[in-house]
């Protein structure tokens, strides 16, 4: 999309305002917007790539601060690579985007803490429908306590296990009853 202003440069800028009960749309680049005084000049404009790459940058801070003395941290980053693209974590720090999606599982135990921080989390819990609330929240119970369960069987603790397996169940013929 074109500027509406310059009508010359790619517009990055897009406003709407309500100006007498009516919506108006505008579309400008970003040297129009900052001479319409619609963008805040502070000095610190940046994009989202270099808000990503900050938090990315961060945890390879973490990473060389908790390897101090240990050489293993730059040689992985130069050389994880993904096998289906071939884009190294290197080039995924530079661009701020992975190359395809199988990028993800190669390169997934150094996402998980830059996913948690911008996401809040590492499950998409998403919007709740008006209808139905009550099934959905009665399922995602007993996916938790499913995860429970195998945390518990893991670390032997089979008592406490049995009993939350009993829980699931009053809960699964519960949510059949919803049905």
């Amino acid at each position: 999309m074109i500027c509406q202003h310059c009508g010359q440069r790619h517009a990055q800028v897009h406003v709407t305002k309500m100006i007498n009960g009516v919506k108006a749309e505008m579309h400008w680049c970003e040297t129009c917007a900052m001479d319409k005084g619609e963008l805040p000049q502070m000095g610190i404009g940046f994009s989202l790539h270099q808000l990503l790459s900050g938090f990315i940058e961060h945890d390879s801070e973490n990473a060389t601060i908790k390897n101090a003395g240990k050489h293993e941290h730059r040689s992985k980053k130069t050389t994880l690579r993904c096998a289906s693209c071939g884009m190294n974590y290197a080039q995924f720090s530079k661009l701020g985007r992975l190359g395809c999606a199988a990028c993800y599982t190669h390169f997934g135990e150094r996402l998980k803490p830059m996913l948690k921080r911008v996401q809040g989390g590492m499950v998409h819990v998403g919007k709740l429908p008006k209808r139905g609330t009550e099934r959905v929240q009665l399922k995602r119970r007993i996916e938790q306590l499913k995860l429970q369960l195998l945390q518990l069987i893991a670390n032997e603790e089979f008592e406490q296990a049995a009993t939350l397996r009993d829980q699931i169940r009053i809960l699964e013929r519960g949510l059949s009853e919803h049905e």
